[in-house]
């Protein structure tokens, strides 16, 4: 067990479905017993009501029964619960609960039972209030100075104070400014309460204050009213916090001791009493509670902060101090005293009802490794044991032998999703699997991932057709046709495209259509890689699947240009954003000088501006980011039309392995667009590297190195587009792709340029053979030296 771990004292799960938050819990001794321990009440938004006083339970056994005082069904959700003198003519602790529409304050008093079930506790309304409005928390104290007795403000959910004496309801006071009511406190020591308002600002108002201030029934009354008669109210002071608060503590266990405790969404801060920052600790986790106690130290403030990852953290004042381990994540924490002289018991209860006392330190481990018995061994037991592991050891070393043997496959089915709302560039993907036993059924059907099978479209006016050497039936390779004839199949991809293949009922063609070129990538592969497993099973050498051409390459250049439109869209954005953000700099550079100027000066509709140019910078970021989510969409489009083009340049030259791979390596040379390097700067570079050296058709054309300038993104795809028209132009024309250096050196060769001979252009590892007389062809050197009786 780690010592770093929430001591175990004593717990109990409150309910089943119910719900509790920060309000729910508080400390004190409610049934005024005198004994100085305090009991735990618990409210849930359910309407249960329950009072504890926990006894802790021996090991291994389950809380005792009467560790319940009380349990009591109100009917109404219970927002928050304090324990506090509300009664005026009683010095004795009553309870006040707060209802979303009513403020009811209970006595709570125990009667000594005559049998063995002890005392027997009762709940006595003593008063309530139905509020006009929805409340959403509430404060208590010595309003107005007055001792012995305390009074309570309640907080409603459209900004209303609403104060009560005791018995009676004093005033209500409306917030200035207010759009979401934030976490409410009473400092007793400057008569003033605090809150967190919807601007991320802590604000103090004084009690006197808001006494002399004009009551008003309604907001548009309070705001009426400010204008016109009356006292404004207005807060003493005011700190902005940057973020929303989630709690606000005033400790008073020392009178000398003058500090405010705020947690945030990512710090914790310490104010003094006039508004100014005594310490601030960022916290590096997302805190669900938070209370500051007294600390042994002179001068310093313990806090306890737990947080959503189930710890509980002790600080002194910056410092941590202490980490410890809860079973589960607390919505509110409290210190009290209870049974056995247990003074700083930590309560903390969960959204869930996970009710926990615990304490901080380490427990002694107390176990010692018991005697062994000092007896003869039985042999012949022994010996039973010893064979029944040994056939247990056999039957795993053969069932693992079975599993792990050369050869063997296991075929498991899973479900993979769509990253976005178009079809993927590529079905590959890494996975990591782990099991116990063979499961699931084969299928060797890869477009299951991302489209189903549907109707046939047949007037499509976009469609490649590919060749086969041999008869074959399309719809043989994949899965059942709805088409009656059997010799088409049409796809629909989740994201909404859709393809058909199409094969020929009178040749040994099939074609591929659909809306869009890029579309048409996954079922072309899938289709082209199971005609060449099909007929190397089938043992058919010289199989043989080709496009007749021409490369659609206008419709390829769509995809491109769209691609490129994104990324000069997202410069603009990002020029833009640069500029405003540049200027929104300047205008809060100014109303600072403004504001800290000891003779006021006026703003010169300076707020107005940095008002507009903010909504400007915010419809920015979402258009970049919206455009963002349209490049990454292109990249994949363009991704999966250029994949497609590669798969039409090799079937049209039957490029083979090494020269497909070259191919591939220049038109996808990046796996994502990066602000630093895109895709048509770096494509562009390796297209014309290849034109420069073993597509090249004349020595000066080698003799050009390509530019070691840093690359950069062009202005338009003019010069892109043109490099690739050429390199399929070359290819078309006999080019060979490679990467050996003989490859990029021509060989002289005789040009006798008489009427009737052969003349000869020369281009890198090929001869472009002309005859004046019989037309042209297409011949290696060692052809035509061979045919010429050169070789």
């Amino acid at each position: 067990m780690s010592l770093f771990k929430a001591r175990d004292w004593w717990a109990a799960v409150l309910g089943e479905g119910e719900e509790f938050d920060q309000g729910c819990l508080c400390v004190g001794d409610v049934d005024n017993s005198g004994s100085g321990h305090d009991k735990i009440v618990v409210g849930s938004y359910m309407g249960m009501l329950r009072v504890f006083s926990p006894h802790p339970a021996k090991p291994g056994e389950p809380s005792p029964a009467h560790s319940q005082l009380l349990e009591v069904q109100l009917g109404d959700p219970v927002i928050q619960v304090v324990v506090g003198k509300f009664v005026s003519c009683s010095d004795l602790l009553h309870l006040a609960v707060l209802h979303p529409r009513k403020l009811s304050v209970y006595s709570i008093s125990g009667t000594a039972g005559n049998v063995e079930h002890g005392v027997q506790y009762q709940l006595k309304r003593v008063y309530e209030h139905n509020l006009q409005r929805t409340a959403c928390n509430m404060t208590y104290g010595t309003f107005g100075g007055v001792t012995d007795h305390h009074s309570l403000c309640i907080q409603s959910m459209d900004g209303m104070l609403m104060f009560f004496e005791q018995e009676s309801y004093a005033f209500g006071r409306f917030l200035p400014g207010f759009l979401l009511p934030g976490p409410l406190c009473y400092c007793s020591r400057t008569d003033t309460f605090l809150t967190v308002s919807s601007a991320r600002q802590v604000e103090s108002y004084r009690y006197e204050t808001l006494a002399v201030a004009t009551d008003a029934e309604t907001r548009q009354d309070a705001e009426q009213h400010s204008k016109t008669a009356g006292k404004r109210l207005t807060a003493d002071w005011t700190l902005v916090l940057g973020e929303q608060a989630l709690d606000l503590s005033v400790p008073s266990f020392s009178p000398s001791s003058s500090s405010i405790f705020v947690c945030g969404e990512r710090n914790l801060y310490c104010l003094k009493d006039n508004g100014h920052i005594r310490f601030m600790k960022k916290l590096e986790y997302n805190p669900s509670c938070f209370l500051p106690y007294s600390s042994v130290s002179e001068g310093t403030t313990n806090t306890l902060v737990g947080n959503h990852n189930n710890m509980l953290l002790v600080y002194q004042d910056v410092t941590l101090k202490w980490a410890a381990q809860l079973s589960c994540s607390p919505v509110a924490v409290r210190l009290c005293c209870l049974h056995c002289s247990k003074q700083g018991v930590v309560v903390t209860l969960s959204n869930e009802g996970h009710l926990q006392c615990s304490y901080m330190g380490t427990d002694p481990s107390f176990f010692s490794t018991p005697k062994v018995d000092a007896r003869e061994q039985d042999y012949s037991q022994v010996d039973t044991e010893m064979k029944s592991l040994q056939r247990v050891i056999r039957q795993a070393t053969r069932t693992q032998a079975g599993r792990t043997r050369v050869g063997s496959t296991t075929v498991v089915a899973f479900s993979a999703f769509l990253n976005g709302q178009y079809p993927p560039a590529d079905l590959t993907g890494d996975v990591a699997v782990s099991y116990s036993s063979p499961t699931g059924t084969h299928t060797d059907n890869l477009l299951n991932i991302s489209c189903l099978s549907t109707t046939c479209r047949k007037h499509i006016t976009l469609f490649l057709l590919f060749s086969l050497n041999v008869p074959l039936c399309v719809v043989d390779f994949l899965e059942k046709s709805e088409d009656k004839e059997g010799n088409a199949l049409a796809f629909h991809f989740l994201s909404g495209p859709r393809v058909t293949v199409m094969a020929s009922k009178t040749s040994q063609r099939y074609r591929i259509q659909s809306e869009s070129f890029e579309d048409i990538w996954l079922v072309a592969k899938e289709l082209v890689q199971r005609f060449d497993r099909h007929f190397v099973k089938q043992g058919v050498k010289d199989f043989r699947n080709s496009f007749a051409g021409p490369i659609p390459l206008a419709e390829y250049f769509e995809t491109v240009d769209h691609h490129f439109e994104l990324r000069v869209s997202a410069e603009k954005y990002q020029d833009l954003l640069s500029e405003r953000a540049v200027q929104f700099r300047a205008i809060q550079r100014r109303l600072l000088t403004r504001f800290k100027d000891k003779t006021p000066a006026p703003l010169q509709n300076l707020d107005t501006l940095m008002e507009g140019t903010y909504r400007q910078v915010i419809a920015l970021a979402d258009a970049a980011e919206e455009n963002r989510a349209c490049l990454n969409q292109a990249f994949v489009r363009l991704s999966s039309a250029t994949h497609l083009l590669i798969l039409l340049v090799s079937l049209w030259q039957g490029l083979n392995t090494e020269q497909n791979a070259i191919l591939e390596a220049t038109l996808l040379p990046l796996v994502q667009d990066t602000p630093q390097l895109g895709w048509e700067e770096s494509v562009d570079a390796a297209v014309s590297h290849l034109l420069r050296t073993c597509l090249s058709r004349s020595p000066k054309d080698q003799a050009l190195s390509l530019s070691t300038s840093q690359l950069s993104m062009p202005k338009d795809t003019v010069r892109l587009k043109k490099h690739i028209t050429l390199l399929c132009d070359r290819l078309g024309k006999g080019g060979r792709l490679s990467l050996a250096s003989e490859a990029n050196v021509p060989i002289p060769v005789m040009m006798p340029g008489e009427r009737g001979e052969l003349v000869a252009l020369r281009i890198p590892a090929l001869e472009l053979v002309i005859n004046s007389q019989h037309g042209y062809g297409f011949l290696t050197y060692v052809e035509y030296f061979e045919s010429s009786g050169i070789v």
